[in-house]
């Protein structure tokens, strides 16, 4: 019996390609359909490389050619696994947001809040516009660090949609799970519910033009950190350590995470808090209570930039309690020591938006998110 090519792709047409939504021939999978007689070859691309696909791309095939064209077919399938070049953009950008910035910790305690919030208002003294998302969503500190703890972001109205406005502190556009809490309320909440928090509070909000927003991360490398990396396009990651190397250890974990191959986000530096210690009634003198130059060692062992050094002063600590960044301490070594670290990740940024292009998306499986890295 002589097999007629249009039936071989009308049958085709019957086939959903594995993973996509159309058929074989609409999604142009298959590349080429030859008869010869009783025989049919298919020629077919797909993009998924595993052995279940190919398998199941080759039984499906081989399946509907007998069952609407020829039982006594003999079919022969090609098939040819070619995965995109590049996937697609991460997540969907947030309009008149140029930048944004994940301030990481691999573990807690290491002053990461502390950290973001100088930061940020040190980019709004040099003129940039600010926003800052506190994504800790268990234990969220901006609103006592921007002394905005009784403040409720109001609802408004932006292009008939109803948005949320953050709230604004010494020049910066913040939002915090701890403005829809109680001060003595746990949020004892499973990563499915955080992460929908957090995706409210970014693409519910009306944060305006920004140069910056930085998302103050929980500590660790867990599940809200995988939500957020696969929600929005980050530019790049900073990465707060203290000297020593209990704190090191989980630090170079951080890096590991944003070098994953799967996630691959720029890690524009690690920031070495809690440097040193200098009394008020010695300012030259340094102790080194922590270890000396730990973070800046295991930046060069990584080979990511060191991004600056922040001491251990007690002023720091009361200006975060009363809600007033130790950087807005005009003229003194801090505000200095903050303005010289937020120079150095302005200028990563630049280097890292001139050589590498927009962040790529981030395929989270079953397994990505619970593999161990090594590095």
């Amino acid at each position: 019996m002589k097999i007629d090519k249009k039936e071989v792709l009308r049958a085709l047409e019957t086939i959903s390609v594995p993973g996509e939504g159309k058929n074989m021939i609409e999604s142009g999978a298959v590349t080429n359909v030859m008869t010869f007689g009783d025989e049919v070859v298919v020629d077919i691309t797909i993009g998924n490389p595993s052995l279940q696909a190919k398998k199941k791309t080759e039984v499906e095939i081989l399946k509907t050619v007998h069952d609407k064209v020829y039982q006594k077919a003999k079919v022969k399938v090609n098939i040819k696994v070619e995965a995109p070049e590049k996937p697609q953009i991460k997540g969907k950008a947030i309009p008149g947001i140029k930048n944004i910035i994940a301030v990481a910790s691999g573990k807690g305690g290491v002053g990461k809040s502390t950290v973001t919030s100088n930061l940020a208002v040190t980019l709004a003294k040099m003129g940039f516009n600010v926003g800052l998302l506190d994504a800790d969503i268990y234990g969220p500190s901006a609103p006592i660090m921007f002394d905005v703890e009784n403040e409720k972001p109001l609802a408004i109205n932006v292009n008939g949609k109803s948005k949320m406005k953050p709230i604004e502190s010494y020049g910066v556009k913040i939002l915090s799970i701890g403005f829809f809490t109680q001060p003595n309320q746990a949020v004892i909440w499973r990563g499915p519910m955080a992460s929908k928090a957090l995706n409210q509070m970014i693409f519910d909000a009306a944060w305006g033009e920004l140069d910056f927003l930085l998302l103050d991360l929980p500590p660790g490398t867990g599940d809200i950190h995988l939500s957020i990396m696969q929600a929005l396009p980050i530019t790049g990651a900073v990465v707060v350590s203290t000297p020593q190397n209990v704190a090191l250890a989980d630090a170079k974990k951080g890096v590991a995470m944003f070098q994953q191959e799967s996630i691959n986000v720029p890690v524009l530096g690690i920031v070495e808090n809690m440097a040193y210690f200098t009394p008020e009634e010695l300012p030259n003198n340094k102790y080194y209570i922590f270890g000396k130059e730990g973070a800046k060692n295991l930046s060069n062992d990584l080979k990511v930039p060191f991004l600056g050094e922040i001491p251990l002063v007690q002023s720091i600590r009361e200006a975060g309690d009363v809600g007033r960044p130790a950087a807005l301490q005009d003229n003194t070594p801090l505000e200095g020591a903050f303005k010289e670290l937020t120079k150095n990740i302005v200028q990563e940024v630049v280097n890292r938006n001139k050589s590498l292009p927009p962040t790529e998306a981030i395929k989270i499986t079953t397994m990505a998110g619970c593999a161990a890295v090594k590095k």
